[in-house]
């Protein structure tokens, strides 16, 4: 037994016990109370200490019979009018301090029985967040241990994206890249993946074919490979995107467009396999909002009857869940039940929460946050720009930077963020449906206990230099 694992289990005071490969938890009210030590040494800690607290993670969650799953059955069941369209799945990218936010959801989760949401993390957001997808998952994870969470659990790779500009410069290498992170992601219990090529799509091309071709062929291209790599057993869910997020608004000639190209072209590549689950779409968002002077975010006008028209065609015609909205967090409240009437399958779920970190951090910590932005994003303030919409765009940067700061928080600070985001999940999942989905989620979701690999935890862990053009 290595020494970093001898320490870590003297932390847990004897509430793990490790036989070769297999972890057994021998007092799970102890580790409740001792978890937050593991999550620290995952997201601050280093070599085999970051490692074996992840695999410790992992494996307990799957001895206590939380699941890694893919959401693929349940959105074919959808697609098929088996499963009821009263709901759609939220995704929640958590950026800051996700393992309290993490746990803020389960407990909102748990008073709803709510079991359809997912949480995700973008390849943008892995950059600056400091988050790569096994910190991610073990902060979600910890943070089902400690609400006493059981069952499958969804844990997505949002917009794995291709860089235009890294894909003009080198296209193999930003291939390369996006299939690393993909692999990377799976073995960290990652069961459903957002493939996001729509950077590509060539609006100057004369037929709409033609500008999808690029997206098309890549998307199968990432579809077949997330296949050869996902877990026997289990079939990642997959999403497709065919519009960029603040683009136009997507038709019904742009999906099929790019539905019977993908089908071809994957039928090709993986005879047999399964293909897509769903489809994002554009209506009219933007992520993050778009920011006025003074700070505020200007009114979204959305294409309720796109987002409707287009889920009808994705059932109907090509057997998916249906589409799916992005830049959804910003909006206000009355949108979110029309995301339901109007049959969206997703409605992705991100920046709002970190804004409700700046809101709520504490006034010191929050001017440390900002001063560092200006020094160290001041490429990003634009001529004309407000003070307000700098600290605006700009304040993601200082998320990864500032990790170590915001775990350090005071006990009240961090109740007091975990109470402000616990309304917050509670409101949304009212407000898409959640109310006792958890049932559902069980009679189609069978999710596989997939063991941990140790080899992966224990490896050198990637680091990746981003593209400025990646989308949240």
């Amino acid at each position: 037994m290595s020494k970093e694992l001898n320490e870590l289990l003297e932390q847990m005071g004897g509430c793990l016990k490790v036989d070769g490969t297999t972890v057994t938890v021998a007092d799970e009210s102890k580790l409740k109370a001792n978890l937050v030590k593991l999550v620290e040494a995952s997201a601050l800690g280093s070599g085999g200490t970051q490692g074996w607290s992840r695999y410790l993670v992992r494996a307990a969650a799957l001895a206590l019979g939380i699941l890694p799953a893919s959401i693929h059955d349940l959105y074919l069941a959808r697609g098929r009018g088996d499963a009821p369209m009263t709901w759609s799945t939220p995704a929640f990218n958590l950026r800051v301090l996700s393992y309290h936010a993490a746990r803020a959801m389960f407990r909102a989760a748990a008073r709803m029985n709510a079991g359809a949401f997912i949480f995700e993390i973008a390849r943008s957001e892995i950059g600056y967040t400091g988050q790569r997808p096994a910190e991610y998952a073990t902060n979600v994870l910890a943070a089902a241990i400690a609400e006493g969470y059981r069952g499958p659990l969804f844990l997505q790779g949002d917009h794995f994206q291709m860089s235009a500009k890294k894909y003009a410069a080198d296209p193999q290498a930003e291939i390369n890249a996006v299939k690393d992170l993909t692999k990377e992601a799976v073995s960290a219990g990652f069961f459903n993946i957002d493939i996001d090529t729509s950077t590509l799509v060539d609006i100057g091309k004369a037929t709409i074919p033609e500008q999808q071709k690029v997206n098309v062929e890549l998307s199968a291209e990432f579809g077949a490979h997330v296949r050869a790599v996902e877990p026997q057993g289990v079939t990642v869910s997959i999403g497709g995107e065919i519009g960029e997020v603040g683009g136009h608004n997507s038709t019904e000639e742009e999906l099929r467009a790019f539905m019977d190209g993908y089908n071809s072209e994957l039928k090709k590549r993986t005879p047999g396999k399964p293909g897509l689950s769903k489809i994002s779409i554009q209506t009219g968002t933007s992520h993050g909002g778009t920011v006025l002077a003074d700070g505020t975010l200007a009114k979204v006008s959305i294409d309720f009857d796109t987002l409707r028209e287009l889920s009808r065609v994705a059932r109907k015609d090509y057997s998916l869940g249906g589409t799916v909205q992005h830049g959804a967090s910003t909006l206000p409240e009355d949108a979110f039940g029309k995301f339901v009437e109007n049959e969206a399958i997703e409605v992705h779920l991100a920046t709002n929460f970190m804004n409700m970190f700046y809101d709520n951090a504490p006034a010191d910590l929050k001017k440390e946050m900002y001063a560092w932005l200006d020094v160290n994003s001041a490429s990003e303030r634009k001529a004309g720009m407000s003070d307000e919409q700098f600290y605006y765009k700009a304040r993601k940067n200082a998320v990864g930077p500032f990790k170590a700061k915001a775990y350090a928080l005071p006990k009240a600070e961090l109740d007091k963020l975990s109470a402000a985001w616990e309304g917050q999940f509670e409101k949304l999942f009212r407000l898409l449906g959640m109310q006792d989905t958890k049932p559902i989620v069980a009679k189609f979701v069978k999710p596989v206990a997939v063991a941990p690999d140790l080899a992966f935890y224990l490896g050198k862990e990637a680091v990746e230099k981003l593209g400025d053009d990646l989308a949240d």
